[in-house]
């Protein structure tokens, strides 16, 4: 019987035993598919950014890093340790191509202090038009830089959750690991008690799109409203919870 024939199971227990290059070939081709499912979902927000080949080598890659370093004995299920494997290289090959000018980095940063430092003023949810005095800016470009920033807020968000939790809680502990899989398990936390402050559509569509995975598409038609509005909403969230991570850990 050759590798080929063999269940995936059988494979999976092969390569315990001996890490050969074919084998590691032979779970590629497996769950090669689960890759291109991946980049699929992906490509409606990132399709202006990168192209379905480059996704898919990144995504490619990312899979062979989880089969080197996956181990069955630990509990977790190889297509959910992929997954955010996966899905992490395509958003950090995304992050180096720099497509955002310093200026509307600094203009976006600019806008996220600018909601946290006046909801601690004010003590509730600052308006857009609050926002924008502030800032001494109109209100119209108050809304356009939120359309231009939603990139730059997507990719944010994604390094901030990509934290592979279940895998991390099945790994046992060390000294040199300890401190960091605390660390970022209160981040986890931290963030998730941001969000749950959010205003009610706000928090809704965080979830949708960062946990349920639908698009904007999808949940501007949850929402009822255009899908442009739904991406200024994803826009002032992220934007919200950026500033407020980076207050938390000022202090």
């Amino acid at each position: 019987m050759g590798i080929s024939d063999l269940k995936t199971e059988d494979l999976w227990k092969q390569y315990a035993k001996g890490k050969t290059l074919e084998l590691k070939n032979e779970l590629v081709l497996r769950y090669v598919e689960n890759v291109k499912q991946i980049v699929l979902r992906l490509m409606p927000t990132y399709k202006g950014y990168s192209d379905f080949d480059d996704m898919l080598s990144c995504g490619i890659i990312g899979l062979m890093d989880a089969i080197e370093k996956y181990d069955a004995g630990l509990g977790v299920k190889f297509e959910y340790y992929a997954q955010k494997r996966i899905r992490g290289e395509i958003i950090d090959f995304i992050r180096k191509q720099d497509w955002a000018p310093s200026s509307l980095r600094r203009k976006i940063k600019s806008i996220s202090d600018a909601y946290s430092e006046l909801e601690k003023k004010l003590y509730r949810a600052p308006m857009d038009s609050e926002v924008a005095l502030h800032l001494g800016m109109d209100e119209d470009d108050l809304h356009k830089t939120l359309g231009k920033s939603q990139m730059f807020n997507i990719i944010h968000f994604e390094e901030m959750v990509q934290e592979d939790t279940a895998w991390q809680g099945a790994v046992k502990d060390s000294d040199d690991l300890i401190d960091e899989k605390f660390e970022k398990q209160e981040t986890v936390e931290i963030l998730g008690d941001f969000i749950d402050d959010l205003p009610e559509k706000e928090r809704l569509v965080v979830t949708l799109y960062y946990y349920e995975e639908l698009n904007l598409k999808e949940i501007a038609s949850v929402l009822e409203v255009s899908e442009s509005r739904a991406s200024q909403i994803h826009s002032k969230a992220v934007m919200k919870l950026r500033g407020k991570m980076q207050m938390a850990y000022r202090t």
